[in-house]
């Protein structure tokens, strides 16, 4: 097959990750409704306020860091904290803001050469939809009774099992029937939407529960119409190999790179230092190899160390900091699009969902950003930008009897992180080189 190559400006991205109910609360938009404390211990229900208005606030603080892409989670109405139960596709949820906030966010971050990526969530939707709605209310006369999956009638949408498809079998994730050419159109127009509304790209929330090549196909091909240079990044947790034929996805968040470093420098019992090169080569499927070096087809992922669905790096069982700034650089030392999650680079700490969606504390920035990890996440950003062999160039792991390499190399030019391990050193030592 032909070579079919991603958005050129995503080798160029570094991302972050804003989970738009925590990040900041500006009090120049007035939601309606009460919202618990800033800095209060957050739950799977509870709602902290945090708004459209003050990401803009803080997109400067954003810039600062050297970040030029912001993936945002779910923006759109809904009934919960997370926004990825959907009940309307085409407005903003009200708590967050208006349109005209979403806009000027949108013009304010490209003026400061931020692009922004919204979280698509089209597998499933919330109770509330209200397409859904009308089944609960007109039964098997409702006009959508085929856009989703109905086992029988009446619907057990609030009590008993639910007798139609949910995500993961949660009476409030009423799953859509994609093969509905109604429900496709639906969605295709909310993938065009937003796009002609100046985004830059869509994450798409569990696609692989849409078991559909064509679905996504045609999503790619709607979505690229209107802006050629969109990036189409999937929640991919497993072998990505599927997506990434040029067809349907420009790449995957890169959990199998995550998981290595985890089991390695993060877990009670890590794995080898031979077992990690492994893994960590078998992370990027998508790279050829040739006497010419390493090639990108169709595909660069966006890789990751922490999200809204996993632990904090600062909260995990073998967690210090050296352990931290050595995954720090192995993400930024990648092929792909590193990504960064919001607070991390304050030292923010969170155990497993809810606990990893705490609010930052503004107030306390100055304090927190002497936490080390803070200027390091910097360096690795400007480290980055400096050097083209660490977005454009080959990879090459190599493992030693005391540790591994990672290499970079591009024209000649090589940059190289040496990684290894002290005898009854608890903790392992690294440097950066270039030449």
């Amino acid at each position: 097959m032909n070579e079919v190559f991603a958005p050129a400006w995503v080798k160029d991205a570094v991302f972050y990750q804003i989970f738009p109910d925590r990040f900041c609360r500006s009090l120049r938009y007035k939601a309606v409704g009460r919202f618990v404390d800033w800095g209060s211990k957050p739950t799977r229900e509870n709602m902290f306020g945090g708004n459209l208005t003050g990401i803009a606030d803080k997109l400067n603080y954003v810039a600062d860091l050297g970040v030029n892409a912001i993936y945002l989670c779910p923006i759109f109405k809904s009934n919960s904290n997370h926004r990825y139960h959907t009940v309307d596709y085409f407005e903003i949820d009200p708590v967050l803001g208006t349109m005209t906030d979403f806009d000027r966010l949108v013009k304010k971050a490209h003026k400061l050469g931020i692009r922004i990526v919204l979280d698509g969530v089209f597998n499933h939707c919330s109770r509330g939809f209200f397409q859904f709605n009308s089944l609960m209310e007109l039964g098997k006369n409702s006009p959508y009774a085929d856009w989703f999956h109905v086992k029988a009638w009446p619907l057990h949408a609030y009590s008993g099992k639910p007798n139609y498809q949910c995500w993961w079998n949660m009476p409030a994730l009423p799953k859509f029937n994609t093969s509905n050419p109604d429900v496709r159109e639906y969605l295709m127009r909310v993938g065009e939407f937003w796009m002609k509304r100046g985004i830059d790209g869509w994450r798409l929330d569990v696609p692989n529960e849409i078991d559909d090549d064509s679905f996504w196909q045609e999503f790619r091909c709607r979505v690229k119409a209107v802006n050629p240079q969109a990036y189409i990044v999937g929640e991919i947790w497993d072998d990505p190999a599927r997506w990434l034929q040029g067809d349907q996805f420009d790449g995957v968040m890169n959990y199998v790179f995550r998981k290595a470093v985890m089991a390695y420098l993060f877990e009670n019992e890590p794995i080898s230092t031979e077992e990690f090169c492994v893994r960590l080569r078998g992370a990027f499927p998508q790279f050829r190899y040739s006497s010419l070096g390493q090639r990108p087809a169709g595909d660069i992922p966006m890789n990751l160390l922490g999200s809204h669905d996993t632990s904090r790096l600062k909260s995990q069982p073998c967690s210090d900091e050296a352990r931290v700034r050595l995954a720090m650089a192995l993400m930024f030392f990648m092929p792909g699009a590193p990504c960064i999650y919001y607070g991390d680079e304050l030292g923010m700490e969170g155990g497993k969902d809810p606990d990893n969606r705490r609010t930052i504390p503004w107030e306390k920035l100055k304090e927190m950003q002497k936490n080390p990890v803070y200027d390091w996440i910097c360096d690795l950003i400007a480290l980055r930008k400096q050097e083209p062999a660490l977005r454009h160039g080959s990879l090459a792991v190599e493992n030693r009897e005391d540790g591994f390499a990672i290499v970079r190399s591009l024209d000649g030019r090589i940059v190289k992180l040496d990684v290894y391990w002290a005898p009854g050193a608890i903790s392992p030592c690294f440097a950066i080189s270039k030449r």
